[in-house]
């Protein structure tokens, strides 16, 4: 192990142990003495790790706080984390660095030198991490620089808007007053959900899809949280619906190998049946985004309920085979 991962492990050595013996620093990290002393005032000088040898109990350990058998505080640099963890710090830094000009652009600098300062240190420089580390994007769908600001704006000042939303379904662009209530990033792109006073209800919006805005001196109606999570979040994806389904689909014991991994919704059961088959079951409000997951993995799903999403999937791949028999 490197020198950075040795700091980690002495951290959670002294952690676990309260007081811990030079030999088992020795033993775990296979250095030598004149390493781990090395380490140890690097620790301390750099980083001001509060660790002091004990005489009584012939170890190190943590100076403690008083009376109390909390550490003093001190803190590493952020090197070493999960899987999750790396990807939502990575993510956060692009977001940032790809944000133009704007509402944030006050607060975008020291963001991004705060996260610089969590992901780098000595051993390994931010662009390391991040030239080792990638994250791809797909299907991202660019937004208008010059919009995006203005709609941030009005949702934190709670004002209304008026937009021009182009309809990708029907080919039309509508004119819309709305009351912003909050932006979501999902699968890559921008996403504004509202209260829709045309249509008096709840509405997702996807940004890019949102061609002009001005801003109302109108206050925006305030949409209370538990309502907005009954209405967007019960439904599957990005798709909202108070009118819930449940789909139960079939995976072959090959294709079982990934999906069962897989988290398709917060609410989703699933379980392996005696000959590997992986059977998935999951809410659902409108089925045009869990059909194209189901149809990423070809014949290896089969949707068993209900009998109207099977249907729908069977008349879509009837009319895919008719098109590719011309």
């Amino acid at each position: 192990m490197d020198r950075t991962e040795r700091f980690y492990r002495i951290e959670q050595l002294l952690q676990e142990g309260r007081c811990v013996p030079v030999e088992t620093f020795l033993a775990e990290l296979e250095i030598s003495i004149a390493t781990f002393k090395r380490d140890l005032e690097y620790l301390r000088e750099r980083f001001h790790a509060p660790i002091v040898w004990d005489r009584v109990r012939r170890g190190y350990r943590f100076e403690q706080n008083g009376t109390s058998t909390t550490p003093l505080p001190h803190e590493l640099p952020g090197l070493w984390f999960s899987a999750s963890e790396i990807h939502a710090l990575l993510t956060m830094r692009q977001l940032l660095a790809e944000l133009q000009p704007g509402l944030l652009d006050p607060h975008v600098q020291p963001l991004l030198s705060r996260l610089n300062a969590i992901l780098g240190c000595a051993d390994h420089a931010p662009e390391t991490v991040e030239r080792r580390v990638r994250i791809l994007h797909a299907a991202r769908r660019s937004v208008d620089s010059r919009l995006f600001p203005q709609i941030a704006q009005a949702l934190l000042k709670r004002r209304r808007l008026r937009v021009t939303h182009f309809n990708r379904r029907n080919g039309e662009s509508l004119a819309r007053e709305i009351s912003p209530q909050r932006l979501v990033h999902y699968r890559d792109n921008w996403y504004l959900d509202a209260w829709c006073h045309v249509r008096e209800g709840i509405r997702s919006f996807a940004v890019d899809a949102i061609e002009s805005v001005v801003t109302l001196s109108a206050a925006a109606e305030e949409i209370e949280e538990q309502r907005l999570e009954e209405e967007l979040a019960s439904g599957y994806g990005i798709f909202s619906g108070k009118t819930v389904d449940w789909a139960l689909i079939r995976f072959t014991p090959e294709r079982a190998r990934w999906v069962q991994s897989e988290q398709w919704h917060p609410q989703q059961e699933g379980w392996l049946d005696k000959i590997g088959r992986y059977w998935l079951k999951l809410p659902y409000s409108q089925p045009q985004e869990l059909i194209m997951d189901i149809l990423r993995h070809g014949d290896q799903a089969e949707v068993l309920e209900p009998v109207s999403l099977r249907n729908d999937v069977a008349t879509l791949l009837c009319r895919m085979l008719e098109r590719y028999q011309k």
